[in-house]
């Protein structure tokens, strides 16, 4: 009984960190259309990662699968959720690209 209330309580909790990408390294940019002005443009300068953006306006599926609460929301996923950087109150990110690019480098560095 016991076993079967740990896989109740902990399997929905491995689907919500799940990636949504192919690769291994990957940061997903979590926004809305309304939001755009709020995009984060240096996004596609890292180095070593996929790169994916979902729109929760349009798809909300995934922002109660990732539980999205704030937009822009920035996720470093390898394999599972590794690190989440989420916008202030203004809806503008605080996070800077050597903030993330520096999470991304150490599961890099970590797979050696």
């Amino acid at each position: 009984m016991r076993n079967i209330l740990i896989t109740l309580l902990i399997l929905p909790l491995l689907a919500l960190s799940q990636s949504p990408c192919d690769s291994d390294v990957c940061v997903v940019q979590f926004n809305a259309g309304w939001n755009s002005t709020n995009d984060v443009e240096w996004l596609e300068n890292l180095k070593d990662c996929e790169i994916q953006y979902i729109d929760i306006a349009t798809d909300t599926e995934s922002q109660a699968e990732y539980e999205i609460v704030v937009v822009p929301t920035i996720v470093v996923f390898n394999g599972k959720e590794i690190k989440r950087f989420q916008a202030d109150i203004s809806f503008a990110m605080k996070a800077t690209e050597d903030d993330v690019q520096e999470v991304v480098d150490e599961i890099i560095m970590d797979q050696f």
